[in-house]
């Protein structure tokens, strides 16, 4: 590859990113239904076809934005399990609260990876690697030799979307989520 074709994918990527940070800033301040095409294009300071020769519309904004936020949350899963030295109750806490935590900070972040329409596929080969990585911490908080691992991450994962949705939607009381938090590592991951 020539220098100029270097250079050229180089900003490409840039302006691909640029238009994702956008795209995230504009539904962290004014929510998702004010991230248009129009309104990006002025905020990247690009034409709208310069945003279309990088996404196919706004799904595939939202589905770049929530893959960029399935890194960021793998990050965060990952160091929160790695604070605790081994599989049980504590790691597992340290990721339900984490995972909690980044739902509460980031919402419109959150709404992208989990309730927007996106184009990621999710448990199939398909699958990107940041959102295996992501469950793969929820998997590592139970031994090795345990039984149903992949199940168990699964219902710990959906309990605590459901606690983050309804948190978020004020249907029920922010005071009691670290309660609610131990009754599911307690009762529904068996752990305790």
């Amino acid at each position: 590859m020539s220098a100029t074709s270097e250079r050229r994918e180089r900003e490409r990527a840039q302006r691909h990113q640029l238009i994702i940070t956008a795209a995230r800033e504009l539904a962290e301040t004014e929510g998702w239904e004010a991230v248009t095409t129009r309104r990006l294009a002025d905020r990247v300071e690009y034409s709208q076809p310069v945003l279309y020769s990088h996404f196919n519309g706004k799904d595939a904004i939202v589905s770049a934005v929530a893959l960029d936020g399935f890194g960021e949350l793998a990050d965060q899963l990952r160091r929160a399990r790695q604070s605790v030295a081994a599989p049980g109750p504590a790691a597992l806490g340290a990721v339900c609260r984490t995972y909690l935590r980044f739902a509460t900070e980031r919402p419109a972040l959150y709404q992208a990876m989990f309730i927007l329409p996106t184009t990621l596929t999710f448990a199939s080969a398909e699958t990107p690697a940041s959102l295996q990585a992501c469950f793969e911490q929820f998997v590592s908080c139970f031994p090795p030799d345990g039984e149903q691992r992949d199940l168990a991450a699964e219902v710990v994962w959906s309990a605590l979307h459901g606690l983050a949705v309804l948190a978020e939607n004020g249907r029920i009381p922010p005071e009691g989520q670290e309660d609610r938090v131990e009754l599911l590592i307690a009762r529904i991951a068996g752990l305790r």
